[in-house]
């Protein structure tokens, strides 16, 4: 299809395309925090301080209600851009692909019905350690246990999250492991010195080379949790990875562990893959030999300024919506501009009613 753009092993990439519109596809969303998102100029996901923690709650309860309850309105830029969420929604509802949301580390729960991990949320790396080996440990073992039977109700398992601050965490990670990475942002202008600088003061404490160790210094729940996931719903199903770095950097991670190769997949926008502030095709290809899906969701063309900012740069990616939006598109026939027309429609909806 005209609208996606392959990269990584196209072959295994034409394979999947081929075959995906025979296939169900369940989406899982994963919520978690890390306090290093609390750090000034780190993350447009949110308004303040206080509201960033309610953002990965609300974002999974505006995917079921299409509202959410733990805030008044759906998160959003403090000039109003929407969350990549609505991206989501539109996507999974278009195609009626059923999702599940999974609390792996969130500060506050969703109101509404989820698999709850009893993980903890990640402490703010620029000053301690995310978090203790042995709470990696069981966030790799908890989220094997979820994939695995998440993997057997489906034919392709896409795995989504949302976690504001990760494509900092995701940054150390990456750089721990050995790869050599820059990373995307939420923000047109990608604060790139204070990631590094963060970065940098994280990488000090780091005093072996075991990938438990080195998640637990500089990481957070999500990636262990979702490198699980991967792990064992690989070996049941196809896997698609929906997001740009911080699934890098569960790749990454998952390498150390192991997954299986031939059923992995990364399903992302082309404002992950065609921004030059980082090298996520290449930094792919580093870590493992999987395919990409880029998808362009169109939202250049949009008469909407809120969406039409997301080609200019804004959130570029998130709640896995280039992953949501290829899953829909492959089982539907649609395109890009029929998607956007979807897309419009949902933020007419939210934006009258507000």
């Amino acid at each position: 299809m005209n609208n996606f753009e392959l990269f990584g092993n196209i072959v295994q990439a034409q394979n999947f395309l081929k075959t995906a519109k025979f296939k169900n596809f369940l989406f899982s969303f994963v919520i978690s925090y890390t306090e290093t998102c609390q750090i000034p100029g780190i993350t447009f996901a949110g308004e303040d301080k206080d509201l960033i923690q309610f953002t990965p709650p609300a974002d999974a309860e505006y995917l079921h209600y299409g509202s959410c309850k733990s805030i008044n309105e759906i998160p959003m830029t403090p000039d109003g851009k929407p969350t990549p969420g609505l991206l989501t929604k539109s996507a999974l509802e278009s195609a009626s692909i059923p999702h599940l949301t999974i609390n792996a580390g969130s500060k506050i729960a969703p109101q509404l019905p989820f698999i709850e991990t009893n993980l903890s949320f990640g402490k703010n790396i620029s000053v301690e350690n995310a978090m203790t080996d042995s709470q990696v440990s069981c966030a790799v073992d908890y989220g094997r246990i979820v994939g695995r039977n998440m993997a057997s109700l489906t034919d392709c398992l896409v795995i989504g999250e949302s976690i504001p601050g990760g494509t900092t965490t995701a940054l150390a990670v990456l750089r721990a492991l050995g790869f050599d990475a820059k990373v995307s942002s939420s923000m047109p202008d990608n604060p790139t010195e204070l990631k590094n600088q963060i970065v940098n003061s994280a990488l000090k404490r780091i005093d072996s080379e075991h990938p438990y160790s080195i998640l637990a210094k500089v990481g957070d729940p999500m990636i262990p949790f979702v490198a699980g996931m991967l792990s064992s719903a690989s070996n049941v199903s196809n896997v698609m990875l929906a997001g740009g770095t911080q699934m890098a950097a569960v790749l990454a991670f998952a390498s150390k562990i192991g997954f299986n190769v031939e059923n992995t997949l990364i399903g992302t926008t082309s404002y992950i893959t065609d921004d030059r502030n980082s090298n996520f095709i290449n930094l792919v290809e580093q870590i493992s030999e999987i395919p990409i899906i880029s998808v362009d969701p169109g939202l250049k063309n949009s008469k909407f300024s809120g969406l039409k900012a997301y080609s200019q740069g804004f959130a570029k990616e998130g709640v896995g919506a280039g992953g949501s939006i290829i899953s829909s598109m492959v089982k539907t026939g649609n395109d890009s501009t029929k998607f956007l027309d979807v897309a419009e429609k949902e933020y007419e909806r939210l934006f009258s009613s507000s």
